[in-house]
């Protein structure tokens, strides 16, 4: 693992933030990393408020949309709320129909089949929406590239509102609105909104034109937070006051299909970890291995006994998907040792019986292994399909698109991508890409890196020290939880191998003469055992461990040597 620490600020910012919040110069100094410079900034940043989001009518079509919604319930049309089957698209079509059911009858929701529809907007789900009646439809995580999908619809008499954030294209969709910050012409402030959060801006500003203030929509935030948290979005600006918000939800009031999700965990207090580790894999999981529709009737179950049924079944299918992911992961190992394809700057393995709704977990589980590029193939139809990870600092869009020669169709962003190609064209694509991989990647960007906010004595961790850390939740990306590196660290001779298979690394760890000790555990670091029979150096993060009714700081190792 490759150790790189982030460039110290300027010193008399650090300095002078130092004084005026009255903190450690060394929290100081990660602040000024992220941006924050000034008190008011830093009052912002710790204190999030309902007060700094923006007007949701600055976002461009917004009175349009709200206009077509509202003539919508007063002809007592019928409205359709059509999402994505992944996190993002499940809660943000959860959140449109539970605001809008509780005011208007005439609402029902749709999620595309991963299998028979694919992703986005789909020609069945217009006709599902023709052939009941319905000439709304309300598309949240999808629709910006649905150009002929909305002229199929607009020909059929089915109006749309799209609410997306992905990038778009040249051409817009000739909806009624399309609300994307991410659009050329939209002055929105705030860029980095998940589908999710889109679809929060529109019922604010619904909420808005009824007189409601914002406060009325918080309990809505456990479903944002949930999108905000799964969809890997920057934890900055309006993501950050909604995903503080959402959180304070999940912990003292949450929807019963949350309260269902997180009633397995002994934690007192639910984190973004949280969210990501446990609520969003169960909530992917239906869409993965059944249909995400299970997921929209868990968050939108009016009763905990049938959240809790719901919340079983939606269990169930993750055992189910984390049973396929490791059968699928270990033969794709075997298929890359069989093929001596162990030392390639690629990974590209197929078999036509993976299942579709777990590939993309798969090729992540492989970079942990091979730290490469990576695409998982398997059998979709008459065609293969694949889904496409990168490494930190790779591109793999622009990598695909040079080898493009040999792809039916393509999309997605810089680390995570998915494609289609025909089964003749897949031996010279994976010898393609193979080649442009090897002769664009900086060879430094294979060997995974840790990226160090600052280096830390032992004595500067203090209560105070780890309580201001902790303001700085929610964490996530551009904001995410600080790692520290400590020099000449020791173990007490009692360090040892933990786990099944003795995998991970159990110390107590103390530094030059201090008294002041700290328990640390690192995950998958077992073998380094040898490591810490000598003075030794530590990359970390602070966390808090509760043993036996006891709560002390501990440190969560991500390295060592």
């Amino acid at each position: 693992m490759r150790w790189k620490v982030k460039p110290l600020p300027d010193s008399e910012v650090t300095e002078k933030l130092a004084t005026d919040l009255s903190i450690d110069t060394k929290l100081a100094s990660i602040l000024a990393q992220r941006g924050i410079r000034s008190f008011d900034e830093a009052k912002h940043f710790f204190r999030p408020s309902l007060e700094n989001l923006h007007d949701p009518f600055l976002m461009k079509d917004m009175k349009k949309a709200v206009a077509r919604i509202e003539k919508a319930i007063e002809t007592e049309e019928k409205i359709l709320v059509y999402g994505d089957y992944d996190v993002d698209g499940t809660t943000a079509v959860s959140l449109m129909y539970s605001y809008l059911k509780e005011t208007y009858p005439n609402i029902a929701t749709y999620i595309p089949d991963r299998y028979k529809e694919g992703y986005g907007v789909s020609y069945q789900g217009i006709d599902f929406a023709d052939d009941n009646d319905f000439t709304l439809i309300i598309a949240l995580d999808c629709g910006i590239k649905a150009i002929d999908k909305v002229a199929y619809a607009t020909e059929k008499g089915v109006d749309f509102i799209i609410c997306d954030h992905h990038k778009p294209g040249e051409k817009i969709p000739n909806a009624i609105a399309v609300l994307n910050p991410k659009r050329v012409d939209c002055s929105y402030p705030y860029k980095e909104l998940c589908g999710c959060g889109v679809g929060f801006k529109l019922i604010q500003a619904l909420a808005q034109r009824k007189g409601k203030t914002i406060e009325t929509l918080i309990p809505y935030l456990d479903l944002v937070v949930t999108a905000i948290a799964a969809d890997i979005v920057p934890m900055t600006g309006e993501n950050r006051v909604l995903a503080h918000y959402g959180l304070q939800v999940i912990n003292s009031n949450p929807r019963a299909g949350i309260k269902a999700l997180i009633s397995s965990l002994s934690t007192k207090i639910i984190t973004t970890s949280h969210v990501v580790f446990t609520i969003a894999p169960r909530i992917n999981a239906a869409g993965r291995i059944k249909h995400g529709t299970y997921a929209v009737e868990l968050l939108t179950a009016d009763t905990s006994e049938t959240a809790t049924e719901m919340a079983a079944a939606i269990e169930q299918f993750n055992i189910d998907r984390k049973e396929l992911d490791k059968k699928i992961t270990e033969a794709a190992l075997y298929q890359i040792e069989d093929n001596n394809e162990t030392d390639t700057f690629t990974t590209v393995v197929y078999n036509e019986n993976w299942h579709k709704g777990v590939i993309g977990i798969v090729a992540s589980r492989l970079i942990e292994t091979y730290y490469r590029p990576t695409l998982v193939f398997t059998k979709s139809g008459d065609k293969l399909a694949a889904s496409a990870r990168s490494v930190k600092g790779f591109d793999v869009y622009n990598a695909l698109e040079a080898c493009s020669e040999y792809i039916e169709q393509f999309g997605g962003h810089k680390y995570a991508a998915g494609l289609t190609l025909l089964p003749e064209n897949y031996e010279n694509f994976k010898w393609k890409f193979e080649e442009v991989v090897k002769n664009t990647i900086d060879k430094e960007l294979l060997i995974p890196e840790v990226t160090i906010d600052t280096e830390l004595e032992f004595l500067d961790i203090t209560p105070k020290f780890f309580r201001i850390l902790q303001q700085m939740a929610p964490f996530g990306p551009q904001n995410m939880r600080p790692i520290f590196k400590s020099s000449s660290v020791r173990d007490n001779g009692y360090g040892k191998q933990v786990g099944e298979d003795k995998t991970h690394l159990k110390l107590t760890v103390f530094q030059g003469v201090s008294k002041n000790s700290f328990g640390a555990i690192g995950f998958g670091l077992g073998n380094k055992i040898d490591t810490v029979q000598n003075t030794f150096e530590i990359v970390y993060q602070l966390e808090e461990n509760t043993w036996n009714g006891n709560t002390s700081i501990q440190l969560q190792i991500k390295d060592l040597k």
